[in-house]
């Protein structure tokens, strides 16, 4: 089914879709490993097993940049 807020294009549509798609998912909780995590709001993630909250991208639990954030400071720790 074609989402009403998006018009004119396919190659916009396809986009929209795929972000949805990342929005609607399920995340794994870092803190009790299981795949409950959900948005709540923009940016704002929540296990709905142990109640953690985190800040993560607007439409997915994490970012390029912040992944990249993650392993310096993982590299940083093992020295």
């Amino acid at each position: 089914m074609v989402n009403a807020s998006v018009r004119y294009g396919a190659s916009i549509r396809k986009r929209q879709k795929v972000v949805g798609a990342k929005k609607s998912a399920l995340y794994k909780c870092e803190a009790c490993g299981r795949m409950t995590v959900k948005r709540i709001g923009t940016s704002i993630w929540k296990c709905k097993h142990c109640n953690a909250t985190y800040a993560g991208g607007a439409y997915s639990m994490t970012t390029p940049e912040g992944e990249v954030a993650r392993r310096i400071i993982e590299g940083i720790k093992k020295q």
